[in-house]
Formats: structure tokens, sequence, C-alpha cells
């Protein structure tokens, strides 16, 4: 399975701290187990970007793209 780490981490928010993003298995947990609303396109397609990622049928920084702006929509992404 594969684990590419992206060319830049995404820091995110959560709750009163914040983590790094480093590659699409990352963002997987962090959709499924801290993300505020799990509903929605930008929420839907970071999900089967990374997950395609992580099985090597796309490229992680596709996904990446994917699951930043899912972070943004929701309010999550630091600067």
């Amino acid at each position: 399975m594969p684990t590419k780490a992206w060319s830049q981490p995404i820091k995110i928010q959560i709750g009163f701290g914040s983590r790094r993003v480093e590659g699409p298995f990352q963002a997987l947990i962090h959709l499924a187990e801290h993300w505020p609303r799990r509903t929605g396109p930008r929420f839907v397609r970071a999900g089967i970007a990374c997950k395609a990622a992580v099985e090597g049928r796309i490229d992680a920084e596709d996904a990446r793209q994917e699951f930043l702006e899912a972070a943004k929509e929701v309010g999550l992404y630091l600067h």
C-alpha cells in the first residue's frame, strides 16, 4: 500500500490544537475521526481522492489538493 507523503504538509486545526497532515493516509484518518461535518461534495471528493492515492490509483498531490479544499470548506485549514 503506497504511503507517499505530500510535497508540503497541510496544517489543520483539531480542537484547541493543530496537526500536520503529511499524506493521503493521514488525511483519511482525519476525515474519518476528526472532521466536524461529514457531508458535502468537498468532503466526499477528499475521501475518494485520498483513498485512491493510498491505493496508488491517482497522484498523491491530486489528493492533497482535494483535502486542502475540504479543510478550507469547514474552516480547519491553518495558513
